[in-house]
């Protein structure tokens, strides 16, 4: 398999599966596809597109609200039309919609969900180039994606995948770009093929088993997972992430025994498990604890005497899997990457027989260069895991000022994109020649460290163009000090400041829930969150947080202020302007400075 059409026919050809993927209808029913399906609807949507006089090259936009059959359907119809594919967030503005499909120059766009046909129609007026948008949900007036369905070229499409190899550009997928305009990433489909393939072993699936999807397709992380899925012989339903939980919920309806996520996820989660702890009384409540602060002290791998045994099986009997039950009662593995996960939440997991395994990508290499795996030492909590076959890593300390055994993560593979579209200056600064080997420079920050059987597991301290560099001339990297302290229940987001400052400083936004339960247990009347974060008790509960992480940190990257701001930060807001986060809801730390400059004055001042 070179191609990655391959891997929907070699589903079809030694394991067809009457459900390869599902999503639920309007009236909230589970809806089937075949692989026999999907392969039909892919071939004759081909034929369609080539119809409509698109040819091998063109380029062709997705942007969905929520994943859905229809989507990975039109993934495999543009590549055997020999179509290059541009998937795009939906949640991304206006006028970064015109930017893509500008520089893209996107002849065609398939969309689906709420008002994204009305945004990409808005748009024409300034894109020149596109020229059809048709809608995945079937509204009067508008085309229906079912209306390109067509037979007729069907030969014209067995010529055109004849002649496409595993060199040939798939895709470009555009980067959400926490700095600047985003830039257009072009991956090959071998490029994305040696990811899938490389990372198929990791997952702990048998054929026919269900999966869950709900990260976005647009993503390369959920992407590449689900063409995995497709090698694997998976059954995937498709979702999103607001009906996840509850007695009928995804989760819980599914019951998938793998799926992928982010930390964010994982944290509320943990803090709806710790917000109903706190609600339990009595004995219930002592017990709930009790095996909370088991996990503390847990590791993988991690050898218990007799009365240890006793006690987790204890603890597992009346809490652990109550919690198993909750995300479905089969789940095997979830794995988390896209930001770095909090290890209080990996341990509290995985202690509870829900195996938590962080892996390490970026879209520039399709995603991914390293994973934890599930085998006896294959994986250390607080590492994002050990390189992938095919893929070499080096750590240079000669870009920056790093500590002793740090410095950026290079890395080269068949994984590592060509370049980024039309953007010949930046490949020039983003590729490094040492020793004649051509590296791509990451902007990660990271160390390898020694694990079990010699492998090398490598652990992400920050990224590049992130650290703080105070007045004193002392770097602070600030991720690790935010994902720590984001840990606490009462604090939803946080970004640490201080670049040319004197002193390290905070941004906190609350968790209104988290808060809301806290007050409740103190028996502090609620009024509102902008009303309650005034409150001296509420300031100095906060203090009290900070004070708690600050001596795990170095004097120079301890928090010595603090400001509350309510505004939940957002990749973009209801009237379509500049949100708070990237679509992968890493922090714009540009844009915060700024919506906050007052804010942060007012501590310096």
């Amino acid at each position: 398999m070179t191609r990655l059409f391959d891997l929907l026919y070699h589903q079809l050809n030694t394991n067809p599966l009457e459900v390869s993927v599902s999503a639920r209808d309007a009236d909230g029913n589970w809806e089937p596809y075949s692989s026999a399906d999907i392969v039909d609807y892919a071939e004759r949507a081909a034929s369609g597109l080539l119809k409509l006089g698109l040819k091998p090259g063109d380029k062709v936009a997705l942007v969905v609200y929520k994943n859905r059959p229809e989507w990975i359907i039109m993934d495999f119809a543009l590549q055997m039309a020999g179509i290059i594919s541009i998937p795009m967030y939906p949640t991304i503005s206006i006028s970064e919609y015109e930017y893509i499909l500008n520089e893209a120059e996107v002849k065609a766009a398939f969309c689906g969900g709420l008002d994204l046909y009305d945004k990409l129609s808005a748009t024409q007026k300034k894109v020149p180039y596109l020229e059809n948008i048709y809608t995945f949900d079937k509204v009067n007036g508008r085309p229906f994606w079912q209306e390109i369905l067509d037979k007729d070229r069907l030969p014209e499409v067995e010529e055109v995948k004849n002649q496409i190899t595993g060199e040939d550009l798939v895709t470009i997928i555009y980067t959400s770009g926490t700095t600047g305009n985003p830039k257009g990433v072009m991956l090959t489909h071998s490029n994305v093929m040696h990811a899938i393939l490389e990372t198929s072993p990791f997952l702990n699936i048998n054929a026919g088993e269900k999966v869950l999807s709900f990260l976005p397709l647009c993503h390369i992380y959920e992407r590449a997972v689900s063409f995995a899925y497709f090698n694997k012989g998976a059954s995937i339903y498709f979702c999103g992430t607001d009906k996840l939980s509850g007695p009928d919920g995804d989760l819980a309806s599914v019951q998938p025994v793998v799926f992928t996520t982010v930390p964010r996820l994982l944290e509320k989660i943990y803090e709806a498990i710790y917000n109903k702890g706190l609600a339990l009384k009595g004995v219930k409540k002592a017990l709930f604890f009790w095996a909370l602060r088991l996990t503390d002290n847990f590791d993988l791998d991690q050898n218990l005497s007799p009365m240890d045994k006793v006690k987790w099986g204890l603890a597992d009997k009346l809490i652990f899997s109550k919690w198993r039950s909750a995300l479905g009662g089969n789940v095997r593995l979830i794995v988390t990457g896209s930001a770095p996960c909090p290890l209080k939440i990996i341990r509290v997991f995985c202690a509870a027989g829900i195996n938590i395994r962080e892996a390490y990508g970026l879209t520039e290499t399709s995603p991914t260069l390293t994973v934890n795996g599930m085998e006896p030492g294959g994986a250390i909590i607080g590492t994002v895991g050990y390189a992938i076959n095919g893929v070499e890593l080096y750590i240079d300390k000669t870009s920056g000022e790093y500590n002793e055994d740090e410095g950026e993560i290079l890395a080269i593979g068949p994984n590592v994109m060509s370049g980024y579209y039309k953007k010949p200056e930046i490949n020039a600064q983003i590729f490094k020649v040492i020793d004649g080997k051509k590296w791509f420079c990451t902007g990660d920050i990271g160390k390898l460290i020694k694990g079990p059987g010699g492998k090398e597991f490598l652990k992400i301290t920050d990224r590049k163009k992130e650290l703080l560099k105070t007045s004193g001339g002392k770097y602070v990297a600030p991720a690790p000090i935010e994902n720590r302290i984001k840990e606490n229940f009462i604090i939803e987001q946080i970004m640490v400041i201080g670049d040319k400052q004197k002193f390290v400083s905070a941004l906190i936004v609350p968790s209104e829930d988290g808060l809301k339960n806290w007050c409740a247990h103190k028996k502090i009347p609620w009024t509102n969150l902008e009303d309650m974060v005034k409150q001296d008790r509420i300031i100095a509960k906060y203090q009290k947080v900070i004070d708690k992480y600050n001596p795990e940190f170095s004097h120079i990257e301890q928090i010595k202020k603090f400001r509350i701001v309510t505004a939940v930060w957002l990749p973009v807001h209801e009237d379509n302007t500049e949100g708070e986060l990237t679509p992968t809801l890493k922090l714009k730390r540009r844009v915060i400075r700024e919506k906050y400059k007052q804010e942060i004055q007012e501590i310096y001042s």
